[in-house]
């Protein structure tokens, strides 16, 4: 019995079944009497309650530090530890997912560019449509911004197709070097995206990646940039253009899929 809310029931049981003093049970716990009688004024947070049952509904992925973010958007702050309380108290967690192995051994950290369209990284991932045929995916991201700036999904993705994306990317922001750090951002993709939607077609994939894609960008909160999206911090560094929201499809079917612009 370590807790108030333990030696309260104690002192209830002893009272209770043994018939005796408020007083004498108290003692016999080792309680304070005004720690019994104490009587919490913690204020109704039914309305945070309801509206991190919604996020968590509408983000499954998501973990409490960054339905937080989304929380603060609405003018909803509440302290991180008593938003751990409750999202623990309403069941809420993000079911784990079985990872790959990775790569042992020591590795010189990466150093990151001071500014936007400094550094790309590129990778493709893959994944399949419902009736079974395989299509890929090319993701390329900015480093800083942490923006998506491509995700080409086909059947098939030649070099000549990724030089020729790449040229398109180059003339609308510029050559920055490119590399293949993009592991975490494939994670993301696969977990909130891939693993989350059956694809009917191709036509129906690409869909829900420019639908993602623009969530991403403009509404899903960042850790790494302070709760900020990837559109804020590249519109303050080179655009200035507000994000936009989109509605990601909450079922697993093109039918009833809508965009929000």
């Amino acid at each position: 019995m370590v807790t108030p809310g333990a030696k309260r029931e104690a002192v209830a049981h002893a009272r209770e079944h043994h018939g005796v003093s408020e007083r004498r049970a108290c003692a016999l716990v080792g309680v304070s009497r005004r720690v019994i009688r104490y009587e919490p004024t913690r204020p109704d947070d039914g309305a945070l309650r309801q509206r991190l049952r919604e996020l968590a509904s509408e983000r499954r992925r998501f973990g409490y530090r960054r339905l937080g973010y989304l929380l603060a958007r609405e003018a909803i702050t509440p302290n991180h530890k008593k938003l751990l309380r409750i999202y623990r108290e309403e069941g809420l967690r993000v079911r784990r997912r079985g990872g790959r192995k990775r790569a042992l051994g020591t590795r010189r950290p990466m150093v990151l560019p001071d500014g936007p369209n400094q550094r790309w990284s590129l990778d493709f991932v893959s994944d399949s449509l419902i009736c079974g045929r395989r299509f890929r995916i090319l993701c390329v991201v900015d480093d800083y911004t942490r923006e998506c700036l491509a995700l080409v999904a086909d059947t098939s993705l030649s070099g000549a197709r990724v030089a020729r994306e790449l040229t398109g990317l180059m003339g609308m922001r510029g050559k920055p070097m490119q590399n293949g750090f993009v592991e975490s951002f494939n994670g993301r993709l696969r977990d909130e995206c891939l693993n989350e939607t059956l694809f009917t077609s191709l036509a129906h994939a690409r869909f829900v990646l420019a639908a993602w894609r623009h969530d991403y960008n403009t509404v899903r909160p960042h850790s790494k940039l302070g709760g900020k999206t990837p559109a804020e911090i590249a519109g303050q560094r080179v655009w200035g253009h507000a994000p936009r929201h989109v509605a990601i499809p909450s079922n697993n079917h093109h039918e009833g899929a809508r965009l929000y612009l």
